[in-house]
């Protein structure tokens, strides 16, 4: 019995030098896929060439780490007490920046253990997922931001309503005895249709009295989280 356990603790995996060449290029090579589809999938202010550059680099990082594991169990475990200790604190900036950091790791387990046709069909089916649904533009949404005295709240809510309709959604109001804010959100569209008709959209807030300030905000996902 203690034989037993001794040899499933202690067993490594035969493998070829052009195995392990192999498990390192096919790791590379998906991992330029994902890096491809986050090119794609990411554009604006969130974009980040270094975090695409690390995806390929992780990708072949944990395949080479599953090839070394192999199937050795206690060398297994303790690659798994050695990363439990490591802490990252760096902030993610886009929710589907996680899906692509798991992406890479099932990519190099996968192909550390040989199992080229799954990580294949899997980061294929995924590429085109986010190719159809991830070009998600995030830096579409604007920010219009009005400052003025408390008397002009009125005035500011029609001329606002009279230029963009219902295009225009409050998403912020802060008064005080003597202030306000106001913060409406709306499309890049939208404002560049009412900018064409009022060409000193600002202005024309201005001329309404007592405004403080009328600023206008390019809004992006890296604000939002």
């Amino acid at each position: 019995m203690k034989e037993t356990i001794y040899n499933l603790l202690t067993q490594q995996g035969d493998m070829t030098w052009q195995q392990i060449t192999m498990h390192i290029l096919v790791s590379a090579v998906i991992g330029l896929l994902i890096f491809i589809s986050y090119v794609i999938s990411h554009k604006g202010t969130i974009y980040s060439k270094k975090f695409g550059v690390t995806l390929i680099v992780l990708t072949v990082m944990t395949g080479t780490v599953m090839t070394v594991i192999g199937n050795n169990i206690a060398l297994s475990l303790g690659m798994v007490g050695a990363l439990s200790i490591v802490r990252f604190r760096t902030a993610i900036k886009d929710s589907r920046d996680t899906v692509y950091i798991f992406w890479t790791i099932i990519v190099g387990i996968c192909c550390g253990v040989g199992d080229y046709l799954v990580a294949a069909v899997g980061s294929s089916a995924i590429f085109l997922i986010f190719l159809i649904v991830g070009a998600i533009r995030s830096d579409n949404r604007m920010l219009l931001i009005i400052r003025a005295k408390r008397s002009r709240c009125e005035n500011i809510e029609s001329q606002v309503f009279r230029y963009f309709g219902t295009g225009a959604v409050l998403r912020v109001k802060n008064t005080t005895e003597e202030n306000a804010e106001y913060i409406y959100e709306l499309s890049r569209k939208i404002l560049g249709k009412v900018q064409k008709q009022h060409p000193a959209l600002t202005d024309d807030f201005y001329n309404l009295g007592q405004i403080e300030s009328v600023n206008i905000v390019a809004q992006s996902d890296e604000i939002y989280n």
